[in-house]
């Protein structure tokens, strides 16, 4: 690491170098981009430069959101379902996250820039649920002009600092990147435990669909639980008879239904990650009779779950 490189490629190419990175990030490449507007802040040569830099990094930002926004308006719940395959703990669902900003609605974008994963699934969850392109990239300049402000005037007002910190790291570049591995292996180490903890949970039983479509024909059907994000639901219709649930608010969904009655949860998640949680939670609070539908959406599909008109 060479300070005085980074100071002369950031002087000569400050425009590019921030709208790239920016770019990347919020691509969804594993690329941060804070540092490099630290930086990019601390150096700055004028005022003109800095508004320069500020105006690449939310040009960025827009464009790559608005990608997001595109692929989510073509491709509806897929993209969001490939962005849950891609996370390294598949209880992480993105339903979760896609309910929060239902109920936020656009002004969420406006902070989303600041939640880790949350940026990169928001975009695409707006336009698989249609929602205004114009209010999106007002919504989306707005918060990435507060995120990437934020971050420039930092570098700026600390400039001193900044360039403190890095001449520091330049002259013990080995210590350095003994801490940057140890961290990323900290943090490497945290999700795998993360995926490990969700293995021992996901070994609670689960209910077919042949015995979730038998048990509907009896005098006592069990409660069936929803848990597909708002943009599935929309985009493929309600189940007959299920009630729509949200992790947020999930015993609002079970309502006064009885603690010893069977209960069938239902997601369209990766290893049927989002439905695990839900029937956890729902034993953890005392119902003695909870189990995902092995298959998730997809089961109930293919076992002609139309027949969940209870």
């Amino acid at each position: 690491m060479d300070l005085a490189q980074i100071a002369e490629s950031l002087h000569r190419d400050a425009f590019w170098v921030v709208f790239l990175n920016v770019l990347a990030q919020q691509a969804g490449l594993p690329v941060p981009a804070v540092p490099t507007l630290l930086l990019a802040g601390s150096l700055a040569l004028s005022y003109g430069q800095l508004a320069s830099m500020f105006g690449a990094a939310i040009v960025a930002s827009v464009m790559a959101d608005a990608v997001w926004y595109l692929a989510g308006r073509m491709f509806g719940y897929r993209v969001l379902a490939g962005l849950c395959w891609l996370s390294i703990n598949p209880a992480s669902c993105v339903s979760q996250t896609e309910s929060r900003f239902v109920r936020w609605g656009l002004s969420s974008l406006v902070v989303a820039k600041f939640v880790p994963g949350f940026s990169t699934v928001a975009p695409p969850i707006a336009g698989a649920l249609r929602m205004s392109m114009s209010g999106f990239l007002l919504a989306s300049a707005a918060g990435a002009a507060l995120w990437a402000g934020l971050a420039l005037a930092v570098g700026w007002l600390l400039r001193s600092e900044v360039q403190a910190v890095i001449a520091a790291l330049d002259h013990n570049i080995g210590s350095a990147l003994i801490v940057m591995a140890g961290v990323v292996a900290l943090w490497l180490g945290w999700k795998l435990w993360q995926k490990y903890r969700f293995r021992r949970l996901a070994a609670i039983p689960h209910i077919t669909i042949g015995e979730l479509l038998s048990m509907l024909k009896t005098d006592q059907p069990p409660l069936v639980l929803d848990l597909r994000g708002p943009s599935m639901v929309a985009e493929t219709g309600p189940i007959p008879g299920a009630v729509p649930a949200e992790h947020d608010r999930l015993l609002d969904a079970v309502g006064a239904w009885p603690r010893n009655q069977p209960i069938v949860t239902l997601c369209n998640c990766p290893e049927d990650a989002g439905a695990i949680q839900a029937a956890s939670r729902l034993l953890d609070a005392g119902y003695q009779s909870v189990r995902p539908l092995l298959g998730g959406y997809e089961a109930w599909l293919d076992g002609k779950g139309g027949e969940l008109n209870i």
